[in-house]
């Protein structure tokens, strides 16, 4: 989420460029509560998993604006949290009857902070919580990183540390990158990756409402931006910013994070902060993703959908929720 220095920056005025340009922008929802009708979602294809990433900005408070009806219309095979806030997992939130696979990663370092969870209707063959053995670079203490094996695709959701007032924590957000490469790389031996959460960069000026006044606020930084830009590159098979693939050109409509101070919601001053990133061997299975920018209350981002097409063979065990067995409901 935002530190306090993005939202000081937010708070002032808007240059005679960014004034213009908010006045050409797209119209994107206003709304500050959960929409009552939920019609405007439709069904997913058949053909396809629909994967959701959100940041909840704490469950249970996300829970009490709208959390829960909105999950009911979206209906996703996997729901993918991050900054849960919660110390152990929260009895109740979804019904094992509709997501028989719950994995839940919570911080040590902090109570009330961070985490991470992921909510399954498909049986994933493997659950690892933080990076995997052998990465280097960084610890997962604030459960920050979940990741799932499934038939076809390994699927990486991550809440990344924010650079935090003042840049105070940018190295270590650049350790994180730097491990987070490596982790992603060795899942890559074996299979494509879907690489998914609240990945806290604007990775360009059309990514955010007013890059002239923020170059040096946490999630827009020159450093950051370009650690995304290598994380993209990979190692020899670029990755592919699904979202920006399909719609190069989306500014407002595709913004993720709008701050609670000063109006952002009213004024569309926004952050596309979260994301689908995918090995580009996926890229053919990309059907579609989708802001849900009208489903905005019960945290301060909005929802992500992924449409990934089944595929053949392994892509169908995935839908009938094959997999060897884990440990479902792990706390880490």
């Amino acid at each position: 989420m935002a530190a306090a220095k993005r939202a000081a920056e937010d708070d002032a005025p808007a240059t005679a460029s960014a004034a213009k340009k908010a006045a050409v922008a797209p119209a994107v929802p206003t709304n500050k509560t959960m929409p009552t009708d939920y019609s405007f979602i439709a069904p997913a294809p058949q053909d396809a998993l629909r994967i959701v990433s959100y940041n909840v900005n704490s469950l249970a408070a996300s829970c009490k604006k709208g959390f829960k009806e909105y999950v009911a219309a979206e209906d996703p095979d996997v729901l993918c949290l991050q900054e849960t806030k919660a110390n152990q997992p929260l009895a109740l939130v979804l019904s094992k009857a509709s997501f028989p696979h719950q994995y839940w990663h919570c911080s040590r370092a902090r109570k009330g902070y961070s985490g991470t969870a992921v909510f399954s209707k498909v049986k994933p063959l493997s659950v690892k919580y933080g990076f995997d053995a052998g990465v280097e670079g960084d610890s997962d203490d604030e459960g920050r990183l979940i990741s799932l094996e499934f038939e076809s695709f390994h699927l990486v959701a991550c809440y990344v540390p924010n650079a935090g007032e003042k840049l105070v924590r940018l190295d270590r957000r650049m350790r994180w990158d730097e491990a987070m490469r490596a982790h992603l790389a060795g899942r890559e031996q074996t299979k494509p990756v879907v690489y998914t959460g609240d990945l806290n960069v604007a990775h360009s000026e059309i990514d955010l409402a007013r890059p002239d006044t923020n170059h040096r606020s946490a999630g827009f930084t020159d450093e950051e931006r370009g650690s995304f830009s290598t994380t993209l590159a990979g190692a020899g098979a670029p990755r592919v910013d699904a979202f920006r693939h399909l719609y190069p050109a989306a500014t407002a409509e595709a913004y993720t994070y709008f701050g609670y101070r000063a109006g952002c919601r009213d004024r569309a001053v926004g952050w596309r902060l979260d994301y689908f990133v995918v090995s580009s061997a996926l890229l053919p299975r990309v059907q579609d993703v989708i802001v849900r920018n009208q489903c905005y209350g019960a945290s301060d981002h909005v929802p992500l959908v992924l449409h990934l097409a089944k595929g053949d063979g392994a892509g169908h065990k995935e839908a009938a929720g094959a997999g060897a067995e884990d440990a479902d409901g792990g706390q880490h």
